[in-house]
């Protein structure tokens, strides 16, 4: 795995992976020590403990949020990188946990929309950095191959993506172009971790999935052996059209 690792789609979660390794390895205590030492709390002001697994029932967001404690098993990857994303991205995961947990006691048992986007952002999403309007435009109108290979080196040195959903960064150890991420916008420059969890607190109890963009990440320009030629992009199974979008 350690191979893997060194792909950019893990930047954000690398370095704490490495402190990880550092320390012994994957264990609850050691990941602990790092939540302690990083200060990391739910907005509740709980301390996050990772904690073994509990009787599973439909309240893990509200127990989270009252508590603290995340059920991690060790031997779990999917488990491994959410406790990486919460190191990497503390804003935001206590912001996704806290909107779950006020949300919860008003649904009687059926989640809503709001939290069907929370749910899609935790284990899929990714935070785009980008000024470039013209850049935003071509991803918004899922203009893959002008973007990616016409404008890569526009991308290159204006777009920045950041993978925190877990479900997609355990996927990408096996990496392909069909994995798309459900994206956010946020402005370069500035802590992007704080703006996504300024754009989760923005929405409203009628959000939906929708708010999010899809992004096949492998498609930025480097990710992926085979990027570096046009017709890697022409493969509609992976770099989807818009509607009525040729190109």
């Amino acid at each position: 795995m350690e191979a893997s690792l060194r792909q950019p789609v893990f930047d954000p979660i690398r370095p704490w992976h490495e402190r990880l390794q550092a320390a012994g390895g994957a264990s609850l205590g050691h990941l602990n020590a790092l939540a302690d030492a990083a200060g990391l709390r739910t907005e509740s002001g709980r301390p996050v403990r990772f904690v073994p697994p509990g009787a599973a029932d439909a309240y893990y967001e509200v127990r989270v949020f009252e508590s603290g404690c995340v059920e991690t098993r060790p031997e779990s990857l999917h488990d491994l990188f959410n406790a990486l994303a919460w190191l990497a991205f503390p804003r935001t995961k206590a912001r996704i946990n806290a909107m779950h947990a006020e949300r919860i006691p008003h649904e009687r048992g059926r989640r809503g929309r709001l939290r069907d986007l929370l749910t899609l952002f935790d284990e899929g999403g990714a935070i785009v950095a980008c000024a470039d309007a013209e850049l935003l435009a071509m991803l918004r109108g899922f203009r893959w191959k002008a973007l990616f290979w016409g404008h890569r080196r526009r991308v290159l040195r204006s777009m920045r993506v950041s993978v925190l959903g877990h479900a997609v960064l355990e996927k990408a150890l096996d990496p392909w172009p069909g994995i798309t991420c459900k994206a956010i916008f946020v402005a370069p420059g500035a802590d992007a971790d704080a703006q996504a969890a300024a754009w989760l607190a923005q929405r409203s109890t009628q959000a939906t999935p929708r708010e999010l963009a899809p992004v096949p990440i492998f498609g930025y320009p480097g990710w992926l052996p085979g990027s570096e030629r046009p017709e890697f992009y022409d493969d509609t199974r992976y770099f989807r059209r818009a509607y009525g979008n040729a190109g």
